[in-house]
């Protein structure tokens, strides 16, 4: 059986935590901040534990993570 190939761009973008849980980094904060508030700006920079729907796709792009 030959290895499986780990998913280059969802690698860069999912790590683990210790208990074993996907964290990926929260969208909307890479242009256009002008418009959005100090509050709003400082909460996307907060990692956020990915939902449950998606953790089996995810899982499946990263083998070995």
């Amino acid at each position: 059986m030959p290895k499986i190939r780990t998913n280059r761009a969802a690698a860069k973008r999912f790590k683990k935590t210790g208990t074993g849980k996907i964290v990926r980094a929260k969208a909307f904060k890479s242009h256009i901040l002008t418009k959005k508030t100090r509050k709003r700006k400082r909460e996307l920079r907060q990692d956020t534990v990915v939902n449950a729907i998606s953790v089996g796709s995810i899982r499946r792009m990263l083998p070995y993570l």
